[in-house]
């Protein structure tokens, strides 16, 4: 079982002197922050329906880059895994065990072309 644990860091020189924590499992990935007040986010992997790599220039400078995950979480739409080293390899991850727990759980994504054919709630053809 791989894992991947980061800490978010500061665009200044890359220190990582935050308190969010990113753990990112083949199962779930996990966001922890807060110093005083605790704040802590999951989200299934198989929810997980795309991944992007953001890197600005001052990331780029320190080696840093931001993960964004678009989900189908009800709580959270996108998630960020902002400003953390290893970022191409944590996306890398990220897309390869969203798609295996997708296929382990039977779960697909289907997109809606427009094929020009309609299907009403009962699962029949609509004519209109």
């Amino acid at each position: 079982m791989a894992e991947f644990k980061e800490r978010k860091r500061w665009l200044f020189l890359g220190l990582p002197w935050t308190f969010t924590i990113y753990t990112v499992k083949d199962d779930m990935i996990t966001i922890d922050k807060g110093f005083l007040n605790k704040q802590q986010d999951d989200c299934y992997m198989y929810k997980v329906q795309d991944v992007e790599l953001i890197r600005s220039i001052w990331e780029r400078m320190v080696g840093l880059g931001t993960v964004r995950c678009f989900t189908g979480d009800t709580t959270d739409k996108e998630l960020l895994i902002k400003h953390v080293r290893h970022a191409k390899e944590i996306k890398d991850f990220i897309f390869d065990a969203s798609e295996k727990a997708r296929i382990k759980r039977r779960t697909v994504n289907m997109l809606d072309i427009g094929n020009g054919v309609n299907i009403d709630a009962d699962g029949m053809i609509d004519d209109n």
